[in-house]
């Protein structure tokens, strides 16, 4: 009868030749597999118990060798390859992010800092070199925004109240400064007014999650309410929603923003008329704290829309 051990050792013996024999074979024949076993520095008799492993880091490896961009991407995880790293004697395995995918999360960082409220895509991505001067009646309000910009590290600032005819790129004009501002480290909140409010009437039920929505956009350090004026007039929305946002940031001398299709005096007699009563009294303190907070400009130009462009 064989001996036992004799056996064992005899199967042990045969696969450990077997790895020894893949790890040399993948070694002597793959670039990618010796470039990567010989960053991690461990010796022969450690690598060659992970060589499947380190055959599909190295296939991934000449993935990312030989791609242009994310598009291309044929790993598992796209945008990201299966790494080997040495802790002690053993070798672990991680998914790191590639030069592609590094650079566009440096790009989009900035978003960690935005609080976008059914926002359209074309104005989540607004950026200040895209902004069209192709209307000389734009100018005023570039300044503006350049100067705010500029200066915005100098102390309190008053916002901006910029009415103007539908399509001539309002919000994408304060959008793309408060995208600015965002990758300077402020916390900016880009807000569809009218959808805001009908959203905080869904969550009365459930007040921690009224209160988690309307205290971000009430402490924001910069906050555009777009389409003010758009919106259906409650003495609630009114008076608890937008007066107590406006009183707030008034208070903590917060930059406030507003973009309408009505001018100031238009947004006021829109505030005084309710589905129960009109209160001219409540509408011009509303109007008395966005002047507090704003300076005001009006901007007539060109429907981009109708020319071609979206928003800018």
């Amino acid at each position: 009868m064989e001996n036992v051990k004799e056996i064992i050792n005899g199967k042990y013996g045969e696969s450990l030749y077997k790895l020894e024999r893949d790890y040399q074979r993948d070694y002597d024949n793959d670039i990618y597999f010796k470039k990567l076993a010989n960053s991690t520095k461990l010796k022969t008799s450690t690598l060659m118990k992970y060589t499947t492993k380190l055959e599909n880091a190295a296939c991934e490896y000449k993935n990312c060798h030989e791609c242009k961009n994310l598009l291309e991407c044929k790993n598992e995880v796209n945008g990201y390859r299966y790494t080997p790293t040495a802790n002690g004697d053993i070798l672990e395995f991680v998914y790191s992010p590639c030069k592609y995918k590094m650079e566009i999360d440096k790009k989009n960082k900035y978003l960690e800092n935005v609080y976008y409220f059914d926002i359209p895509k074309a104005i989540r991505d607004a950026n200040m070199r895209d902004i069209k001067t192709i209307d000389k009646k734009r100018y005023p309000v570039i300044k503006w925004i350049k100067e705010f910009i500029e200066n915005v590290d100098t102390g309190a600032h008053k916002g901006l109240y910029l009415n103007g005819n539908f399509g001539c790129g309002k919000t994408y004009l304060i959008s793309a400064m408060l995208n600015e501002l965002a990758k300077k480290g402020k916390k900016v909140a880009i807000v569809y007014y009218p959808e805001l409010l009908r959203s905080l009437k869904e969550s009365f039920g459930d007040n921690e999650e009224y209160q988690s929505k309307f205290n971000h956009i009430k402490k924001a350090d910069m906050l555009l309410l777009d389409d003010i004026g758009a919106e259906i007039v409650t003495e609630w929305n009114r008076d608890e929603v937008l007066g107590t946002i406006l009183q707030y940031r008034m208070e903590q001398e917060l930059p406030t923003f507003f973009t309408s299709n009505l001018t100031i005096q238009e947004l006021e007699q829109h505030l005084s008329v309710t589905n129960k009563e009109v209160d001219v009294v409540k509408a011009r303190r509303i109007i008395e704290r966005i002047k507090q907070l704003t300076d005001n400009i009006t901007m007539i130009s060109v429907n981009l829309r109708k020319w071609g462009y979206n928003y800018e």
